[in-house]
């Protein structure tokens, strides 16, 4: 295991700040959603509560974005998913306004106007999307403008399985083959997208095979452990470093609740979930750092309440932020103007 104490700790810090994050955001998400007495009939109101619209959370699925993040800086790119929060945690972007863009406040990172899925923070080169598959294109631009600077800095795309069946994720492993762009490719393969099952929409059962159709690396990651993924992440993004081209690894990880909040999950076994949780990355690593005597019981419980009074502090502030006057509901978007050419309002 050729990782510092200092990186490890800070990986397991980072993964219990991610997992109470999204624990706390699944509380507060339901708030003035559910009508008082349910058996009206009324319906799950998603526009209500202080989190409107919809919401995908990423518990269990913390090693991926850790042991990944843990080798790039803020002038690297990572471009998330619409199941956003653990990537943006792990590369830095400032907890507060990030849920302030979720509450749909001023104080947000988009002022309000973006919502969980559209997070964007140019100070820490993170962005996501809403849509399946958009993340790779979008890296494939950043690793090019990379290497036309003659910068060293590289470009990071995940996704789930399921959108290793879209065009634009052969389109975009086969430009940047072509192109020896510094761009790593990471699917996350929770084994659902949405509500099918990975086995009935994928004619492979490795996602990393692909990548021999493109002349790249393919790495594939059998455990939901952050310390495997953080070992098989360092070399693709060194050789993406070193001019050497992109990488396409694939993590079996878990997925914890819902495809969103509100998912009655009816199509998953009934014990999956429960039996998922028996293998905790979060209590493995725990493990893993005292047999190692890198952390001690009274350390583990010091870094757990840092974690935790961050996230309360960044609720705290997202509620606190003002929501936008209905003045500026045109300001900072693109408008046509009388000669119909675009500008910005």
């Amino acid at each position: 295991m050729q990782i510092g104490k200092e990186k490890l700790l800070w990986m397991y810090q980072t993964m219990v700040e991610i997992r109470y994050y999204e624990e706390t955001m699944a509380a507060v998400y339901m708030e003035g959603k559910l009508p008082p007495n349910i058996q009206k009939g009324l319906a799950f109101d998603i526009g209500g509560g202080p989190v409107p619209g919809e919401m995908h959370l990423a518990a269990g699925q913390e090693p991926v974005a850790v042991g990944v993040c843990a080798h790039l800086g803020d002038h690297d790119t990572v471009v998330g998913t619409h199941r956003p929060h653990h990537f943006a945690i792990a590369k830095g972007v400032p907890l507060g306004p990030m849920t302030a863009e979720m509450f749909g406040k001023v104080g947000g990172l988009g002022k309000g106007k973006g919502g969980h899925m559209h997070l964007f923070d140019p100070a820490h080169n993170f962005s996501c999307s809403g849509i399946v598959g958009a993340s790779m294109p979008i890296a494939c631009g950043a690793a090019l403008a990379a290497k036309k600077m003659g910068k060293d800095y590289v470009a990071v795309a995940f996704f789930g399985e399921g959108a290793a069946n879209q065009g634009s994720f052969h389109e975009s492993l086969n430009l940047a083959a072509l192109w020896n762009l510094p761009v790593i490719f990471v699917c996350e393969d929770n084994q659902w997208a949405i509500s099918v099952p990975k086995n009935k929409a994928t004619s492979v059962p490795s996602v990393a095979v692909r990548a021999a159709g493109y002349g790249m690396p393919g790495v594939h990651v059998e455990h939901n452990d952050a310390v495997a993924v953080f070992e098989a992440a360092g070399p693709a993004i060194a050789r993406a470093r070193s001019g050497q081209g992109p990488t396409l690894i694939e993590v079996k990880t878990d997925r914890y609740f819902g495809h969103f909040q509100g998912d009655p999950e009816s199509y998953r076994p009934k014990d999956e979930v429960a039996t998922l949780r028996t293998k905790d990355p979060l209590g493995l690593l725990a493990q893993l750092l005292k047999a190692h005597h890198m952390m001690s019981d009274q350390e583990q419980a010091t870094l757990t309440a840092q974690a935790h009074q961050k996230v309360i502090g960044a609720f705290e502030f997202a509620r606190a932020s003002a929501y936008p006057q209905a003045q500026d509901a045109l300001a900072d978007v693109f408008a046509h103007n009388h000669a119909d050419t675009r500008e910005l309002v």
